[in-house]
């Protein structure tokens, strides 16, 4: 007998087919059974080669591979998940796309408004289980099978997806109650030969990571000492700006911005400085700064105008006194080349050598046995030395290049990075919306498959620490079926989160408070769990070792480089 169509699975076939329409081009689904029109629906555009699809058992990383996505690409990925509790788990990744600004397409299946309130299995509220994080909300109308329900969904997915990407990118939630029948045969058209079907209609908002000067342009006199501060996901606009202000540049590791003449080393330190830091009259932000209180301080002074350049995230304001805009541009004048001299002298005896010494050619060529022995034994230390953190983030950011992608954990590594790596045009990403460390290798994964769509080349590396890596280990998961990434993740493994040692607890807590509830120290064998999900796996403990892994060929793997706590 050959299966009847239904409303469910009409509907479900209009809302996909209009979202890949507006350029939704990457399904994430979580497998379930209210779900499944829209499952089936995915699968039906996976074949038609129409989207990119990716099926993941657990809805937290299903969420947050579609973050990883939107981030990389700037267009909503759509994840699509059952009722009940696979709805709150999208909840942490709704959070962060909301605070750092980016695309999301919610598709959440539920019971019909009959089956709720009423103790039905896998019903809850759904409708606004997300609340003010979302762009765009709607409890949708039950699917009935009525002539005009295709123009109906249609509008609903045009709206969702106008939500998500402009003005200010963000998650956009559809709830989809569905009746029994929950699936039958997809209609005709929808399953036609590709030739058949619509071609991608994209939507027609400005580039919400760019930031055009020009005509309403806040306008920037040079008079005022001024510093260009770059937190997360700012970009080159950041860099741009300082080069043509003739302006230092704060640009945080994980701002996409640190590299030109203009970036600050050790730049926490020079923020304390009375004569440079305490003389600041002007900062301009790009993105979202989170990764040193000494720039947090300088951003709630009262004596300092702040001028804040909107970006895709929520605005900051931590003297509540900041100006907004939209863009700005630098007014014709000198710049204050004293100024900017002062900095830049001031950054280079910041400048952290993290370079091996360099090899004594006269000792390794020499006829003396006693100074030849001694060249060799210092090259063989070279070679043998061991990983610490600084050497460890050196090592990554020496191997990654612009087609490569870099993924920051919310770990202790990132701000040693800030600390002490020098500038570098490479692109680099951070969950640094709300700073979490959950969904850190589930994101990266969304990026790395954005990132390599199409066969393009790039390596994507995660630097993160032990507890950020256990923390989502179910994202190591993927499907037989499904194409690996080119990723590596490359743990510093402290035995627990010993980021708590630079924080007050540290000094209030006695040490066995702290390893009871701060440091939550494990010891976890990376090997078996890299071995149990089908990663391959490296433990290295020197440099030459991590910088040969580094480079090594292959698909997945976990790089382990254990260290002192």
């Amino acid at each position: 007998m050959t299966p009847a169509g239904s409303p469910a699975s009409d509907a479900a076939a209009a809302l996909l087919d209009e979202l890949v329409a507006r350029g939704v081009r990457h399904v994430v689904v979580s497998p379930g059974s209210r779900s499944q029109a829209l499952a089936l629906a995915a699968a039906a555009l996976e074949r038609a080669g129409r989207i990119r699809l990716h099926v993941r058992i657990d809805e937290r990383v299903a969420g947050f591979t579609a973050l990883g996505i939107g981030r990389e690409t700037r267009e909503p990925a759509a994840v699509i998940c059952t009722s009940g509790t696979a709805v709150a788990n999208l909840l942490p990744a709704v959070l962060e796309a909301h605070h750092s600004g980016v695309p999301l397409l919610l598709l959440t299946a539920d019971r019909p408004p009959e089956l709720r309130g009423i103790g039905a299995n896998q019903a809850t509220t759904q409708p606004g289980i997300f609340g003010e994080f979302t762009r765009f909300a709607v409890d949708a109308p039950v699917p009935s099978g009525d002539p005009d329900q295709d123009a109906a969904v249609r509008a609903l997915a045009d709206r969702a997806y106008d939500a998500a990407v402009a003005p200010i990118p963000g998650p956009a939630h559809l709830n989809l109650p569905y009746r029994e029948p929950l699936a039958g045969e997809l209609p005709e058209w929808f399953t036609g030969p590709p030739q058949d079907l619509r071609e991608p209609r994209a939507h027609g908002g400005e580039d919400a990571a760019s930031h055009p000067a020009g005509s309403g342009a806040h306008a920037l006199a040079h008079g005022p000492r001024t510093v260009v501060v770059a937190g997360a996901d700012a970009g080159a606009a950041a860099e741009q700006l300082a080069h043509e202000g003739g302006w230092p540049l704060i640009a945080e590791i994980v701002s996409g911005s640190r590299y030109g003449r203009q970036i600050v080393h050790g730049y926490r330190t020079l923020l304390r400085d009375a004569e440079l830091g305490g003389r600041i009259q002007r900062v301009v932000v790009f993105g979202h700064p989170t990764l040193s209180r000494e720039v947090a301080a300088l951003l709630s002074r009262a004596d300092v105008e702040v001028v804040a350049v909107r970006g895709p995230g929520e605005d900051l304001d931590l003297n509540h006194e900041t100006t907004h805009v939209d863009a700005v541009a630098v007014t014709p004048g000198d710049p204050d080349r004293a100024w900017l001299g002062a900095w830049m002298r001031a950054s280079a005896a910041q400048v952290v050598d993290l370079d091996a010494p360099a090899p004594d050619l006269a000792g390794l060529s020499s006829t003396d046995p006693r100074a030849r022995a001694q060249a060799n034994r210092a090259e063989l230390d070279a070679v043998r030395r061991p990983l610490d953190r600084e050497q460890l983030v050196a090592a990554v950011w020496a191997a990654t290049w612009p087609h490569d992608r870099l993924m920051f954990g919310s770990s202790r590594i990132v701000r040693v990075a800030d600390a002490v790596l020098p500038g570098k045009r490479v692109p680099v990403h951070a969950n640094r919306g709300l700073a979490g460390i959950d969904g850190t290798i589930a994101t990266a994964l969304g990026i790395a498959l954005a990132s390599q769509d199409g066969d393009r080349p790039g390596l994507t590396r995660v630097l993160l620490g032990d507890l950020t890596l256990l923390h989502d280990v179910g994202a190591l998961l993927l499907p037989v079926s499904e194409q690996d990434p080119r990723i590596q993740l490359i743990v510093a493994n402290d035995g627990g989160g010993t980021i708590f040692d630079g924080l007050e607890v540290a000094a209030l807590a006695s040490r066995d408070d702290m390893e009871r509830v701060q440091y939550t120290p494990q010891a976890a064998d990376l090997a078996a769990l890299a071995a149990a999900y089908g990663w391959e796996h490296t433990r290295v403990t020197t440099r030459s070792a991590l910088d040969q892994a580094l480079i090594a060929p292959g698909k997945r793997r976990i790089i382990e480089v254990p260290l002192d706590r």
